[in-house]
């Protein structure tokens, strides 16, 4: 059994692994990281050796560290993450490049639909009647996207939200609430199996299925960083936040994960302040006392026009994995548009948390 990780702002982790009578055999770790002394590798592969095979990461990733000689220095390296490589042996878990990426990038879309095509899209996935998708957005309309679990009244003043014309809706994933505008954010989606993820925590997935976009803002000279559980940010402030969605397959068989991320370009803070009802509990968790202060948008760290920014990302996700065009089909429109009719514009689901 073969697995690999990538290590959030490390290196690449390959394990080679059998299994005998229940525990971990012919364990072979290897990867373009650095690792002192060289017997440290030998540490690790000792310490997997016949370790139950049920082992969760965090067992493993204690035995690693129990086993390392003294003065280990790992570089781009972490006893978690061979753990976790280990786990997605067993698991079988895919890679990125196992697959043929498509990418959606179409006009723009009112709000409600673009939930409604998040949920229809993921589910083409977990059916397998769609390749794994990049879709990125175009905002049709201003808008504040509630979390699934949040409080309507909680978390939008509808006084605000009506004076400048912001729609509100309320998307399929957890999370906190987002206000957008059309030139000002940046927000991509991926649908991808559930494969891909397998023998990752529900935190681990975030940093892994994030990894690409932080090599991307390097490129375009900004040090970012996975911030836990959700959040992308610099030492100017945070610059985006991440929601899933778990999906089901047919006949409750192997499913696929939404994974979607909202970025802010630029950002109206008065505007924001006004229609978002910030409060003092959830700003002090962020270390800071003005909403204003917690987004850094794009448009000051790059300098680049928002559509050059969409395509380095772009373009690095295709570099990395391979991107080949595609669209929405005319069957996923039509059941998306549905779903707006049915679910994302009614009353009873935006307000089903009041």
């Amino acid at each position: 059994m073969h697995g690999e990780y990538k290590v959030p702002g490390g290196k690449l982790v390959v394990v080679d692994v059998e299994t005998d009578g229940g525990v971990l055999r012919d364990v072979r770790v290897a990867g373009d990281f650095f690792l002192e002394p060289d017997e440290a590798l030998d540490a690790v592969n000792g310490a997997l050796e016949g370790a139950p095979a049920a082992t969760d990461a965090a067992g493993l990733a204690a035995r690693i560290e129990a086993a390392l000689p003294a003065g280990t220095v790992m570089f781009g390296l972490t006893a978690e993450g061979v753990a976790i490589a280990v786990r997605r042996a067993l698991a079988h878990a895919t890679d990125w490049t196992d697959y043929d990426w498509q990418l959606v990038h179409e006009g723009p879309q009112p709000p409600a639909l673009h939930m409604a095509l998040d949920e229809v899209l993921t589910a083409e996935v977990a059916a397998g009647r769609r390749p794994p998708t990049l879709r990125v957005w175009e905002w049709g309309a201003p808008a504040v996207i509630i979390g699934s679990f949040q409080s309507l009244r909680n978390e939008v003043d509808p006084g605000g939200a009506a004076r400048h014309g912001i729609e509100v809706v309320r998307r399929i994933s957890g999370g906190g609430a987002m206000f957008v505008e059309p030139g000002n954010t940046i927000t991509y989606s991926l649908s991808v199996p559930e494969s891909l993820v397998h023998g990752l925590s529900f935190q681990d997935s975030y940093a892994y299925l994030d990894d690409w976009v932080l090599a991307a803002l390097g490129d375009m000279g900004i040090r970012a960083w996975y911030q836990p559980l959700n959040d992308i940010a610099t030492d100017q402030g945070k610059i985006a936040g991440a929601a899933q969605k778990r999906v089901v397959g047919p006949g409750g068989g192997p499913g696929a994960v939404l994974h979607h991320v909202t970025m802010s370009y630029d950002i109206d803070a008065d505007k924001m302040t006004e229609v978002l009802r910030i409060g003092r509990e959830k700003l002090s968790d962020k270390g800071t006392k003005s909403a204003k202060k917690r987004v850094d948008p794009l448009r000051r760290q790059t300098g680049l026009p928002r559509e050059a920014v969409i395509d380095r990302m772009i373009d690095s996700f295709r570099a990395r994995y391979g991107l080949a065009p595609g669209k929405i089909t005319d069957e996923e429109l039509a059941r998306a548009r549905e779903l707006v009719r049915t679910k994302f514009a009614t009353e009873e689901w935006t307000a089903r948390v009041p």
